[in-house]
């Protein structure tokens, strides 16, 4: 049996868990400005435990998963605020036109702002210019929606920009090592499969539960 199926210590109790154990491995960035980064819904909750542990502010930045014209289960993509990363294999395999991915690129924007702002509930962004940035979410399959993040925050001009999150699949950290000027992870599974399956209890959280630990 998979040891994530059975009660093996490697695997989180929760989000709140998860969180608490990632920050562990981030407390050599402590005493620097630091600005910690939550990917919605689920990164929130494990960016809220990082920010805690290090007496950090914590924001919310969005990334939304671009989804094929007619099969919006399958991501051929990502875009975060002035960021688009696109697959271009899984486009060209399906025949996909440029028209068809502007116009879900253009949808997911708009859903993208609107719930940042239903999040935020009129807080300003807070600046990451010249500081520590750390980017976090509950976990990565693709790396679709992380990188189109990296990609937002990286364009206004963070001194370090950090990825984190407790569990990753190995294929698509590689991938991301160019991303971000670090990468920390707890677990780094061979065979990742799901993120949900390396968590205990990995409810969805509502945006009332989001807009509370944000604020």
């Amino acid at each position: 049996m998979p040891f994530w199926a059975t009660g093996a210590p490697d695997r989180f109790t929760d989000r709140a868990d998860a969180g608490r154990r990632l920050a562990a491995r981030l407390e050599h960035l402590r005493g620097q400005d630091i600005l910690v980064l939550g990917l919605p819904r689920g990164g929130v909750a494990v960016a809220h435990e990082v920010a805690t542990a290090l007496a950090a502010p914590l924001d919310v930045i969005v990334a939304r998963k671009l989804g094929a014209p007619r099969q919006p289960e399958l991501a051929v993509g990502a875009i975060a605020p002035g960021a688009m990363v696109l697959r271009r294999d899984i486009v060209d395999a399906l025949g996909i036109s440029a028209a068809p991915v502007e116009a879900v690129s253009l949808r997911e924007q708009r859903r993208a702002a609107e719930l940042e702002a239903r999040l935020r509930r009129g807080r300003p962004a807070r600046d990451p210019r010249g500081r520590t940035v750390i980017v976090v979410d509950d976990g990565i399959a693709t790396g679709a929606t992380a990188t189109a993040a990296l990609r937002s925050v990286r364009s206004r001009g963070p001194a370090r920009l950090v990825l984190a999150v407790p569990v990753a699949a190995a294929e698509s950290l590689r991938d991301l090592d160019g991303e971000a000027d670090e990468v920390v992870t707890v677990i780094r599974p061979a065979d990742l499969r799901a993120v949900g399956l390396w968590y205990g209890s990995f409810p969805q959280l509502s945006d009332a539960a989001v807009e509370a630990l944000l604020s």
